[in-house]
């Protein structure tokens, strides 16, 4: 049997963080990224991102793959010690929002980069 990735008991296992966030601060969640790996985390984080000027139309998922990108983004939420809301002027949308829910139920540490 596999062991359980939320066992904090697992010997030397850095923390396992998930960013979520409004996809408008993709720079923020990469430096978000970038700064908790250096720290000695596990990052999970929208598997899209991309810095502002390295996106394109062509690259925007369907409403179809959104919405299975969101669900595939709870289950980074599932993996995760505790989460880390990337949200510049305190800003949250509506799919945060219901990631914030879905942590928050199930037992999940929830902060946020900015005061809500």
């Amino acid at each position: 049997m596999a062991p359980d990735p939320k066992d904090r008991t697992v010997p030397d296992r850095p923390e396992i963080v998930c960013i979520c966030g409004s996809m408008r601060f993709a720079d923020e969640m990469l430096a978000a990224n970038r700064d908790l790996t250096l720290a000695g985390a596990i990052v999970v984080a929208p598997g899209l991102l991309a810095p502002t000027g390295e996106r394109g139309a062509a690259a925007e998922p369907t409403d179809e793959q959104k919405a299975a990108l969101g669900e595939l983004h709870l289950r980074r939420i599932d993996l995760a010690d505790r989460v880390l809301v990337v949200n510049p002027g305190g800003y949250v949308g509506e799919s945060t929002r219901r990631e914030i829910a879905y942590a928050r139920a199930a037992g999940t540490p929830v902060s946020f980069t900015d005061p809500a």
